[in-house]
């Protein structure tokens, strides 16, 4: 929880300790190479939206606004979450899907000096009770009308179930629900020109160095790591990598992964508003992401490792003619995925390599081919520092060799937000963010360009969203009729990779609706279950007893080949 001063502004006194500042030499450097800046987040979208008023800001199936209009929308957003009693610093958790009220709420937010917890539409009480409790959350927006889940009960039974959220708002309801807040209602009666006072009364309170927003981690113990990101550099962040692609006020950037995500923000949302571009905000579903982008015009897309198939199918084609860029992220690339995104000449493909934690390595725009299809580029900030060391180690590995990618910079992260111990096996001695990925550099036409090579944490990526086996196998055990538990990645051609869970059972085998409903009872989130199972005698060990998950993984990948 935060704490009220004199003036009733919230302050970081509860967070001593919990929160990790940038060591003062890292931030000075920061400030004078023009990495960070003074300015709130807020102001720097309202300074864009003055210089480009009748320019689209956004565009979604639902409507669009234009930056004029999605600049007062939020000013009067801002005015009415203080009127409702909330203060700077206030987190409050965010459970929305890629629509216009997302986006006003996230600007909303911002203005009001509030820092959104970016939590996903997906996530449950397994989830959100842990994030909301780490951070004190004091208010929850969540979306209506989603037919396979009440996400309003939900808020209220996770407000009813702790002692920190006040307010329960919605977005996409279409009348005020009893308990809770329709974000679409606030400020309506506000003033233009007084809205903006509150907000800039607000700004004038913000460091440099407050949190602006809380990402979370796919983590590799437990539950989701909470990622502060500040003032500072989360809008430069998102800054360097537009104008590292050559994006200005001409370009339409369409998004389909979830919005309220990291890559979201600092490569669809802030990214197209930090150059005057505008989003064009679709869903995950290809077909009609696709519709959108032609009726749209869109000129850029980042393409998650999730839709590589759809781009390989002959619904790409009507959009594929308008896009000058497209990115893409996630897993492998192949010469033939590339060849369907990049002729060489009018249309042009590259690769990113990013994380919630912090820096981003992104494609160079004058790159051969060679690495456009073989790396994930550079890094796109003059002050990233990128060391691949051997695992388990801060020795410094040769170009060309494998080693565990490790990372410091002006957007990376200095610890994880309430994880001491972790963050003591996070970073390296001197500040280095360990990221569990193996890589290795590779020299071509001398530059130095970043390999992803696989990666040291037990993590599943199912479509973009991280799944910690070991989170899930501590779950799985729970259940009395499994004595013991291994969860590993298996190939899927759609999602690049699906959870199978190889278990040891007590007496009989279950079912998987049986898993699936033990899971739903502990309140876990969806995409983190098994899709398949394996029951075996025993679980595999290595000479040093631990599981062996690469015999696990080689067997289930033999396994999903057999059923093709």
């Amino acid at each position: 929880m935060t704490t009220i001063d004199a003036r009733g502004q919230t302050t970081y006194d509860d967070w001593d300790g919990r929160l990790i500042p940038y060591p003062p030499d890292r931030a000075r450097r920061h400030r004078e190479t023009g990495s960070w800046s003074a300015d709130p987040t807020g102001r720097r979208f309202h300074d864009v939206a003055t210089r480009h008023p009748d320019r689209p800001a956004v565009i979604t199936a639902e409507g669009s606004m234009t930056y004029a209009e999605l600049d007062r929308r939020t000013d009067a957003i801002a005015a009415g979450l203080i009127d409702l009693g909330l203060r700077r610093l206030d987190p409050v958790v965010f459970q929305l899907t890629n629509r216009l009220g997302t986006v006003l709420a996230w600007y909303g937010c911002l203005k009001a000096g509030l820092v959104p917890v970016a939590t996903l539409a997906a996530h449950r009480m397994h989830e959100i009770g842990h994030v909301s409790r780490t951070v004190g959350a004091v208010a929850h927006i969540v979306e209506v009308g989603d037919p396979s889940f009440d996400l309003l009960r939900f808020a209220h039974e996770h407000a009813a179930g702790g002692d920190t959220v006040r307010h329960i708002l919605t977005v996409g309801a279409p009348s005020a629900e009893p308990g809770s807040i329709r974000l679409e209602d606030l400020g309506l009666d506000v003033d233009a020109s007084a809205a903006r006072g509150f907000v800039e009364a607000i700004e004038r309170d913000i460091d440099p160095q407050d949190v602006v927003a809380f990402q979370l981690s796919g983590g590799t113990t437990g539950v989701p790591k909470v990622i502060p990101r500040i003032h500072a550099e989360y809008w430069n962040n998102a800054e360097m990598y537009a104008r590292w692609l050559g994006w200005d006020e001409t370009s339409r950037v369409a998004h389909l992964i979830p919005i309220i995500h990291n890559a979201g923000i600092v490569c669809g949302l802030h990214a197209s508003h930090s150059v005057g571009a505008c989003l064009v905000l679709a869903t995950a579903d290809a077909a009609s992401a696709f519709d959108l982008m032609e009726r749209a015009g869109a000129t850029e897309v980042l393409i998650g490792h999730g839709h590589y198939q759809a781009v390989m199918d002959p619904g790409f084609d009507r959009v594929r003619d308008r896009l000058r860029r497209v990115i893409l992220s996630g897993a492998k690339v192949s010469a033939e995925l590339m060849a369907r995104v990049d002729d060489g000449e009018s249309h042009w493909g590259g690769q990113l390599f990013g994380m919630s934690e912090g820096m981003f390595a992104v494609t160079p725009l004058d790159a051969p081919l060679r690495a456009r299809v073989e790396t994930v580029g550079t890094p796109v900030a003059p002050d990233d520092e990128v060391r691949i060391l051997e695992p388990g180690t801060e020795t410094e590995v040769s170009d060309g060799v494998v080693g565990e990618l490790c990372c410091r910079g002006p957007y990376t992260i200095s610890g994880y937000f309430d994880a001491a111990e972790h963050n003591r096996s996070a970073f390296t001695a001197d500040g280095f963010y360990r990221t569990g990925d193996l890589a290795t550099i590779v020299v071509i036409d001398d530059v130095r360009y970043v390999s992803i090579e696989g990666r040291i944490k037990d993590l599943i990526n199912r479509g973009g969203e991280k799944i910690n086996a070991e989170e899930l196998e501590f779950l799985l055990v729970e259940h009395p009729g499994i004595d013991d538990a291994a969860v590993v990645a298996m190939p899927d051609p759609r999602l690049g990779e699906k959870t199978c869970a190889y278990l040891v059972a007590a007496q009989g085998e279950l079912s998987l609706a049986e898993i699936r409903e033990h899971l739903t009872r502990l309140g876990v989130a969806k995409f983190k279950w098994p899709e398949r199972l394996e029951w075996v005698p025993a679980l595999p060990r290595t000479t040093v007893n631990k599981i062996d998950k690469k015999s696990l993984r080689a067997d289930i990948a033999d396994k999903v080949l057999a059923d093709r």
